[in-house]
């Protein structure tokens, strides 16, 4: 990776985005993003024109595909290993791997099931238990590599292995336990839905939030003499997004609506995109990814920002393991097993977080396990086993990877230019 370039392309572009709006207002934004698709800092519109692609394809093949009870079930089953993807996404920022997350998650589920079942804990007790246990191993983790030197792929699989072992072992002879289907774990990941009254307010919220934050933003950077976006751009791009999610909310409650645990899936999402881009530690982490050893000259303590990566990580596994055990009513020998591991990572992938490290957001877990996902469920309305499924994912993998080793060569190349 040359560091130089990776230091000095977000300041040209800011400053170039900058002259442009400054110049035509929404034409020179529009313009300005137009320079930056140019520069190899394609965002995330490869991966939702790849997503629309999808989707016209699947639904013309089956028009039961975009039908709303479908797309409502899409929503709740990409949960779970959405969370693992947002973890992961965490440690392909600092640019480090983490290949456990699914037996991790596993283990969390045994664990939160025996407590809960088993033992007769509560069950808020039982599920704060799994996500310490899932800290507990990334802080392992962290001082492993921190204080030996072993990478995160060696130590990381071996976590896969091990932890693995351990989940069998808690389990014990029964190799199932079933969650009741009464408790508020089950509720909640199986049925429980957002009222349709509630779903348009929360629409109606989320578009305001945008708005409010672009114009504190806005004022901050007039404040400080820097150019801005216009008031208007920030109305109109508000609007936008009300329009969409007041009709997603529309169609999806044409059938039973949306699940609360999408919305605090997609909450989180949120949250984390606020800690990583408004944050101190969140701007720490693409330091680290993007030059560790310039991160460490300018005061960053790189360690501690490894220690919480990978923390972050196994904490957001351990949750999403619960939320795959509450979905299923049961936690077994195959929870976090399968594909669960491997689509995590390629979900954060394809959804534009970069292997090279220093690249990626929030929504990159959320854009991804929504490709995944779709292709799981598209393909199954067709019919398909999943040998078609493994191979269309993994080639929709290969391209995305191949599209950021493309857009990292033309940034080094702008930047030398």
């Amino acid at each position: 990776m040359n560091n130089t370039t990776t230091d000095i392309r977000p300041v040209a572009v800011d400053l170039r985005d900058e002259r442009l709006q400054v110049r035509g207002g929404v034409r020179g934004t529009a313009r300005g993003l137009v320079d930056r698709l140019r520069s190899g800092d394609l965002v995330a519109f490869p991966v939702v024109a790849g997503l629309i692609i999808i989707w016209t394809v699947l639904d013309t093949s089956n028009p039961t595909f975009l039908s709303s009870a479908n797309l409502g079930n899409l929503a709740m089953e990409s949960v779970p290993v959405g969370v693992m993807a947002l973890g992961i996404v965490c440690v392909l920022l600092v640019g480090q791997i983490d290949l456990s997350v699914g037996s991790v998650s596993g283990l969390a589920a045994a664990g939160m099931a025996v407590l809960f079942v088993n033992q007769g804990w509560p069950w808020p007790v039982a599920v704060l238990a799994a996500l310490t246990s899932g800290a507990l191993i990334g802080w392992f983790y962290a001082q492993v590599f921190n204080r030996l030197g072993v990478p995160t792929f060696v130590i990381t699989l071996a976590g896969l292995l091990s932890f693995l072992g351990i989940q069998l072992g808690v389990l014990g002879d029964r190799g199932s336990i079933n969650i009741p289907f009464d408790s508020t774990l089950v509720h909640f990941a199986q049925t429980a839905y957002v009222p349709a009254w509630l779903s348009y307010l929360l629409a109606l919220g989320a578009a305001t939030g945008h708005f409010l934050r672009g114009r504190a933003h806005a004022r901050e950077r007039s404040r400080e003499g820097l150019s801005a976006h216009p008031l208007r751009l920030i109305a109109l791009r508000s609007g936008a997004l009300l329009a969409l999610l007041e009709f997603a909310v529309w169609y999806l409650n044409r059938a039973r609506g949306i699940g609360w645990m999408y919305v605090a899936f997609v909450a989180l999402v949120v949250s984390v995109h606020y800690v990583l881009s408004r944050t101190k530690w969140g701007r720490a982490l693409y330091a680290v990814g993007g030059n560790a050893e310039a991160a460490r000259r300018a005061g960053i303590n790189v360690r501690r920002v490894y220690t919480a990566a990978l923390v972050g990580c196994t904490t957001l596994a351990a949750l999403g393991g619960v939320l795959a055990a509450a979905r299923l009513a049961s936690a077994n020998q195959s929870s976090g097993g399968g594909d669960v591991n491997l689509n995590a990572i390629a979900a954060a992938v394809i959804g534009g977080a970069s292997l090279f490290g220093g690249r990626g957001t929030a929504f990159s877990a959320l854009l991804g396990i929504t490709v995944i996902q779709s292709i799981s469920s598209g393909l199954t309305l067709l019919s398909l086993n999943s040998a078609y499924r493994f191979a269309v994912t993994g080639a929709v993998l290969l391209l995305a990877v191949a599209l950021d080793s493309v857009a990292r060569r033309s940034r080094v190349s702008h930047g030398r230019g």
